[in-house]
């Protein structure tokens, strides 16, 4: 890489690149929105209580990675009702 390269990163503003009067517009409606993060908090309720039921039932450890699908699936669906993606 030479020396004269610029390095830009996503939330960095490139001037040549910045339009006047450029609106980010979200891809879901506000119900939508509320409808994923409806569906996070239930999700991630669900994923505690079986979670609480592996541990209180002994079972073996390496059953709890299967929840982290169950998070992940929580997880994304908050971060897209929050982003408005």
């Amino acid at each position: 890489m030479s020396a004269t390269q610029a390095l830009f990163f996503s939330d960095s503003v490139d001037p040549q690149e910045e339009q006047i009067g450029e609106v980010c517009i979200a891809n879901i409606s506000p119900q939508e929105r509320k409808k994923r993060a409806r569906f996070a908090i239930r999700q991630l309720v669900i994923t505690l209580l079986v979670l609480g039921v592996l541990v209180v039932l002994d079972v073996d450890p390496h059953w709890r990675l299967l929840l982290f699908f169950m998070f992940s699936a929580a997880t994304t669906s908050y971060i897209q009702a929050l982003d408005k993606t």
